[in-house]
């Protein structure tokens, strides 16, 4: 089978296995996964939450069976082996919230058994002592999981995220600027979060991915980025996620400022605020998709004409792209 075959094999077996599973577990978590509404809340109506087992079986399973008894199939058994854990963590916090010491030290050992089993020879940036490139991945990987969790609190936020990463990082994959394995993982990922979005519709969610859901997404993610990474393509990789990157970051740096507690649940999200300013949810993640995409578009160019100038240039106008969006959430709606 030829690698865009197997890509679209990934893609559709991904998409058409969360799709089923997804329904089939909605009485499970109806029963023991319900999400109430809170003063923090989005939805008003309680909501069973968990679809995020379906989206991450589908994406390693589906993942698994495209890759085969390979050499980079075992090689990708710390990452699925971490994603199952943080799985589990997310699990057990959304039906009995864990507090947030143990909670953290679980996901960064998760994090850490990812970034130190990468092979010795592979840096983004060589220049620099390997331990201090190792520790400051497994910082920003940390808050990836997490930031990716945070922005997960619209129905198709994470969707309107997710789809146009992965098919971009698929793209990017067949046009061979990506390896194998972060490709086909992409293309399952990308496909189970299709599956997942006729139950998470806005104004008719039926199902919430759940942290057992965001947690390993973001794992899977932001290893997807760190390969594009390490392949020589830094500004592409930090393009792609940069509408979540800047909304995130920006969020928890005021509530710091301010002095609230920044690791408590809250509403003041650029995202959270756009609705409180007379956004619907649809005109939300309407906005992140169509920004997102130009993200997309950024990323493919700068992979294209592979300089150091052109770089800068893209990296500017995708954080002008992003800030324009942000300044928007942030005014009431004309």
């Amino acid at each position: 089978m030829g690698t865009s075959l197997t890509a679209l094999f990934a893609f559709m077996s991904a998409a058409v296995g969360c799709a089923v599973l997804t329904w089939a577990l909605m009485p499970l978590l109806a029963r023991y996964a319900l999400a109430r509404p809170n003063a923090r809340s989005s939805h008003k109506i309680p909501t069973p939450q968990g679809a995020g087992i379906a989206v991450i079986a589908a994406t390693l399973v589906v993942t698994t069976l495209a890759l085969g008894a390979t050499t980079p199939a075992l090689a990708l058994l710390p990452l699925f082996a971490a994603a199952i854990i943080i799985a589990i963590v997310g699990a057990i916090d959304d039906i009995r919230p864990i507090p947030v010491l143990p909670r953290f030290t679980l996901q960064a050992l998760c994090v850490g058994a990812v970034v130190l089993t990468l092979p010795s020879d592979q840096q983004i940036i060589p220049v620099l002592p390997l331990w201090f490139e190792r520790a400051a991945l497994l910082i920003g990987g940390l808050w990836f999981v997490n930031l990716v969790n945070f922005m997960d609190g619209l129905d198709w936020m994470t969707v309107a995220e997710g789809v146009p990463v992965t098919a971009a990082l698929a793209v990017f994959g067949l046009l061979g600027a990506l390896t194998q394995s972060p490709m086909l993982i992409a293309a399952a990922l990308g496909g189970a979060l299709v599956g997942f979005a006729p139950f998470n519709r806005p104004g008719a969610a039926k199902v919430f991915l759940g942290d057992v859901g965001s947690l390993p997404i973001g794992l899977l993610l932001g290893w997807c980025l760190l390969q594009l990474a390490l392949q020589g393509h830094v500004t592409a990789a930090l393009l792609l996620p940069l509408y979540y990157l800047a909304d995130s970051t920006l969020t928890l740096l005021r509530r710091m400022l301010r002095r609230e507690p920044f690791w408590l649940a809250h509403r003041s999200h650029f995202y959270q605020r756009a609705t409180d300013n007379g956004f619907s949810v649809r005109e939300v993640v309407g906005l992140v998709l169509l920004t997102n995409l130009a993200l997309a578009l950024l990323a493919g160019v700068s992979i294209a004409l592979s300089s150091i100038a052109a770089d800068g240039v893209l990296f500017a106008v995708g954080v002008a792209v992003v800030a324009a969006l942000l300044m928007r959430f942030a005014r009431r709606k004309a």
